[in-house]
């Protein structure tokens, strides 16, 4: 009943777990679509842990947390005196995630600058560091998240179709709870059990 911390029995939980078995070793990039609350997190965990790179670094970063201004040094790292407040050169999410995977939740709050870095990181498999003029190789496996329509901010020009498309190479939906109710006395079973 449980593959890798997630719970459930029904099909459609079924057909999740064949999906994470099909993609867990391709280096490709995921993207993990499914209203709040689904286990998005949990689902690209049991990607990475599941996989050849489970002893490389799993990063997770929610992009929705970390005000724009801050996420391109959080994910790409800066260099001593880049902007105020940098006192030390300090390494980024990709850095850290080197040989790894790096989960990008809520990535639709990434600002253009940020997704036009994010595309050269896919594209190059190379990062560079505010204040830097060399850009740095990293090998990351990079698995996304949105519960926002990705299109929809295509179409009022907030998202760039050509980052859209290098994320969206293996899309994984996973169903709300509704339209699983038969894996309800699992959950309830599960934290019973948990929390008792």
């Amino acid at each position: 009943t449980s593959f890798h911390g997630l719970i459930g029995n029904s099909d459609e939980m079924q057909r999740l777990y064949r999906t994470i078995e099909r993609t867990k070793n391709n280096k490709a990039t995921v993207l993990i679509t499914g209203e709040s609350g689904t286990g998005k997190e949990m689902v690209a965990r049991a990607i990475h842990y599941n996989s050849e790179i489970s002893a490389a670094p799993f990063i997770p970063v929610n992009c929705g947390a970390i005000p724009d201004q801050l996420l391109e040094s959080e994910l790409f790292g800066h260099l001593k005196g880049s902007f105020t407040g940098a006192f030390t050169n300090r390494a980024g999410f990709f850095q850290a995630a080197d040989s790894g995977s790096i989960f990008l939740d809520e990535i639709s709050n990434a600002s253009m600058q940020v997704q036009a870095k994010l595309l050269r990181a896919i594209q190059e498999k190379e990062v560079t560091m505010l204040g830097a003029t060399k850009s740095q190789k990293v090998d990351v496996r990079i698995i996304t998240a949105s519960n926002t329509d990705l299109q929809e901010l295509i179409r009022n020009q907030q998202f760039r179709e050509d980052l859209y498309y290098r994320l969206n190479v293996i899309t994984i939906e996973i169903p709300p709870l509704r339209n699983r109710t038969t894996d309800i006395p699992l959950l309830i079973q599960h934290f019973n059990q948990k929390y008792s």
